[in-house]
């Protein structure tokens, strides 16, 4: 019964209408939620000896609503994650009049490249020469720039997507041929239930060599709520935030 009750509160977009009185709560737990995060950025790049304004946080915004990211918005986050297009894209259209941009960091199949690059920025999950192709074609044909990162497996589990490690070299080199596209940089995702610190160590590698032939692909987009300081250590210049930053998933906005 709650889930029907918030499907009927829904707008376009997943905003869900609150009060003002709602409104402002929510936005003081963000305002908690952003300030600690940051703390931590600025803890682990001490440690790391590194500048906190080397970081790019992404405020991974899956399940929440648009009313969310206005919120985020007025905090000044200007980065905002998302990796499920039938989400995203109405929640980008939504929020079109804010200052923003868009992270694709989830699987993404190349019959959903020609929507994504209608809002995406930057996309985080290029593992196959297939969707090259056709986010290509896609930002041609939006007339847009899409930057794109390699997304590299540091695990074995082929349902968490990513190219193997000899296959990143030419991937990386066919982003940065193709019309529409710039290469950025590297992603991943760390394994399940293991230490992050050497996946990441070993994702520090691979961008080396990426950035070895493709001097502008600095970008090692790495971290989450729970691996943020272990990404950092390793040279992780953007971190992706979900729970640590707007708490709990909630049920998927549709």
């Amino acid at each position: 019964m709650g889930a029907k009750s918030t499907r009927s509160r829904e707008r376009p977009g997943g905003e869900v209408p609150t009060n003002d009185q709602d409104a402002r709560g929510r936005r003081d737990e963000l305002a908690a939620n952003l300030k600690s995060v940051r703390r931590r950025v600025e803890a682990a790049c001490a440690a790391a000896g590194r500048d906190a304004a080397e970081i790019t946080m992404i405020a991974v915004t899956k399940t929440f609503p648009a009313s969310d990211v206005r919120l985020l918005a007025e905090l000044g986050v200007v980065d905002i994650g998302e990796n499920r297009d039938q989400e995203a894209s109405p929640k980008a259209a939504a929020c079109a009049d804010l200052p923003l941009t868009w992270h694709f960091v989830g699987q993404l199949q190349t019959n959903k490249t020609r929507s994504v690059a209608m809002y995406a920025g930057v996309v985080h999950s290029v593992d196959r020469p297939r969707l090259v192709t056709a986010l290509s074609a896609a930002a041609v044909r939006a007339g847009r720039d899409l930057r794109c990162l390699v997304q590299v497996a540091l695990d074995d589990d082929p349902a968490r997507g990513g190219a193997r490690r000899a296959d990143v070299p030419r991937l990386a080199a066919l982003i940065a041929s193709a019309d529409g596209l710039e290469l950025g940089g590297v992603m991943a995702v760390a394994p399940l239930d293991a230490d992050p610190a050497p996946a990441f160590a070993d994702l520090a590698d691979v961008a080396a060599a990426v950035r070895a032939e493709h001097h502008a692909a600095t970008i090692i987009s790495a971290g989450m709520s729970g691996d943020l300081e272990q990404a950092i250590a390793h040279g992780a210049t953007h971190v992706r935030v979900g729970t640590a930053l707007l708490g709990g998933r909630r049920a998927i906005v549709r």
